[in-house]
């Protein structure tokens, strides 16, 4: 019973912080094109990616519990090669969409 009360725990924790993360990321981007906000598009798209990032390690540790596992290289190795193939479908899809007009 102890054991569903930490996961429990863990989900609640982990998810108030992404909502907290998502509605941050939302209003930076929301007082930027209301005017209030007054920094560069390049600044504003690295507030948002660094969001996003904390956010995936946020869901990594609390939903998906990597670490927490006996043998966790075998699901680091599966993680990294499904990042590896969604990071091939992005650069791959972007790189196709800028090209478009060749």
């Amino acid at each position: 019973m102890i054991k569903h009360t930490g996961l429990l725990r863990s989900y609640i924790i982990g998810f108030i912080l992404s909502v907290v993360l998502t509605l941050a990321a939302y209003y930076t981007f929301m007082l930027q094109t209301s005017g209030n906000l007054l920094i560069s598009n390049g600044v504003l798209i690295a507030i948002i990616l660094i969001l996003a990032f904390i956010q995936l390690g946020i869901q990594l540790l609390f939903f998906l519990h990597i670490g927490n596992e006996s043998k966790p290289r075998w699901n680091l190795m599966i993680f990294l090669s499904f990042a590896g193939v969604i990071f091939i479908i992005v650069v791959g899809s972007l790189w196709i969409m800028t090209h478009l007009n060749y």
